[in-house]
């Protein structure tokens, strides 16, 4: 090597030390999609919270361990069974100017439950009618019956100003009060947010932080192992070992395939019965997560929300009996449609191809189809025909089976698996019921029947596995949000 070059290359070392000291409050996360949108109330889109959750702010708030406490609002109370009053924090704005007030709050209300918007959240909101101004700091938040929950669906509205939600471009150009404002977004590749000089809480340590999308699991690795990224989401738990540094926490997933039971194939019990019966849920926990996900018992229910079914056993592996239940049904060679996507979450694409594989074994013909996330969206929750078959990994920031209930198993939810007005009556009594033990009655009667008439496949409870750089101090949230404010670097 001649001396020129050696020099030049001392000269770019030096330069790439500078340059990582001088950005050391910045940050680079690597995430498996891009967001569809930054409009933080109409789509239900992982990939849009990852990035939202830092610029929006919600009423109320949670502590990494899960337990409900104030944000935007102070203090949160009942004024009778179908009102909530909010005392709202004093001197906040949004990052364009506009105030953080009572209209705020009514209108983000109004916006999210208006039929014209077709929200996609609406699972977490079903009961809330409507909100009023009592004074500048209060606000009622109003419902069609008694909900025990309606602070923690507070938790999840994000508050949007009202003027730029009517005027501006809110999915192109977010504008909350939380303590990172949006930089720029470089469609394709990433998303900047800088941090709020203004905001009115403590002020974080991280500067700037950057997304960036990488659907692919190795991808991300490699590109944590070079020191481009500082936080990779779902690591393969093969290589928690290889990664400078690992966290891992117990999670708030459930991965399902949600069946269309009105569909030719799906409709069949027989058929139903057989895609659960087939899959080797052990052989799966053990081959593709090794020790970092436990089966799911019977149903998407999260085991730490309210309301699930402790009662129901997993789906037992009984490839003989599958293919018998495809034989008497008539259904050998009929094709069944698998819809899903790669890189939203952990081993997303592993679960679709081998279950499609059991499946096979039935005599089946899966149809797999690996959708761009936007897409799959529109599969999941849009208006079009549900597919035979979809894969969701659902999450239950709520900690209450409302959510799951209302989101998949209503048959007006958005991801609606069937048409069955007497579980749909008795997911709507459910909601409204006051009492702790009536209430978890009626869930164990839904989830019962779920599981029996099998209009979901569930597989597995997940946990949630980050990769992170030698520098980076941070404990991940029980809710998987990746709150920027919580986090740090050494130098």
């Amino acid at each position: 090597m001649t001396t020129t070059i050696r020099h030049l290359l001392a000269g770019a070392a030096a330069l790439t030390l500078l340059a990582g000291a001088a950005g050391a409050q910045s940050i680079t996360i690597a995430i498996g999609s891009e967001p569809s949108t930054l409009d933080p109330q109409l789509r239900d889109d992982g990939g849009e919270r990852q990035v939202n959750d830092n610029i929006y702010e919600t009423l109320m708030a949670r502590t990494p361990e899960g337990e409900l406490e104030p944000g935007l609002a102070t203090e949160a109370r009942q004024i009778d069974e179908t009102t909530w009053e909010f005392d709202l924090r004093e001197g906040v704005t949004f990052h364009n100017g506009e105030p953080f007030d009572a209209d705020a709050v009514v209108a983000s209300v109004e916006r999210i439950i208006d039929p014209a918007n077709n929200s996609e959240q609406m699972a977490y909101f079903g009961t809330i009618d409507g909100a009023e101004k009592v004074d500048d700091l209060t606000v009622r938040i109003t419902t069609t019956g008694p909900d025990p929950i309606l602070p923690s669906r507070m938790y999840w509205m994000k508050m949007v100003p009202p003027g730029h939600a009517t005027d501006g471009d809110i999915g192109a150009e977010p504008v909350g009060t939380g303590p990172y404002r949006f930089g720029d977004w470089s469609r394709g590749e990433s998303i900047t947010l800088e941090r709020n000089p203004d905001y009115w809480g403590e002020e974080p340590e991280v500067e700037t932080a950057t997304y960036r999308f990488v659907g692919e699991a190795g991808t991300r690795l490699s590109g944590l192992m070079a020191g481009e990224f500082d936080i990779i989401t779902n690591l393969l738990p093969e290589f928690t070992q290889t990664a400078p540094k690992f966290a891992a926490v117990d999670g708030l997933e459930t991965s399902v395939f949600v069946l269309g039971t009105d569909n030719e194939v799906v409709s069949n019990p027989k058929v139903r019965e057989a895609l659960n019966l087939a899959i080797d849920r052990e052989a799966m926990v053990q081959a593709l997560f090794q020790g970092y996900a436990s089966i799911a018992q019977g149903h998407h229910v999260n085991p730490a929300a309210f309301g699930f079914n402790a009662d129901l056993e997993s789906y037992p592996y009984d490839p003989e009996r599958a293919r018998a239940l495809i034989e008497e049904a008539g259904a050998t060679g009929a094709t069944i449609d698998v819809v899903g996507e790669s890189g939203r979450w952990l081993k997303d694409r592993e679960q679709i191809e081998a279950v499609a594989g059991y499946w096979a074994e039935t005599g089946l013909v899966p149809n797999v189809q690996i959708q761009e996330f936007s897409q799959y969206l529109d599969s999941l929750m849009g208006d079009g025909p549900r597919p035979d078959s979809i894969f969701i990994a659902n999450s239950n920031e709520l900690l209450d089976a409302d959510r799951e209930a209302s989101f998949i198993y209503h048959m007006d939810g958005a991801a609606a698996s069937n048409s069955d007005a007497e579980m749909a009556t008795m997911i709507d009594e459910a909601r409204v019921t006051t009492d702790p033990e009536a209430r978890q009655d009626l869930y164990d009667q839904v989830f019962a029947k779920g599981h029996d008439l099998n209009y979901t496949v569930p597989l597995f409870n997940l946990q949630d596995i980050y990769g992170m750089s030698e520098r980076m101090e941070w404990q991940p949230r029980t809710d998987a949000k990746l709150l920027i404010k919580e986090m740090g670097v050494t130098e």
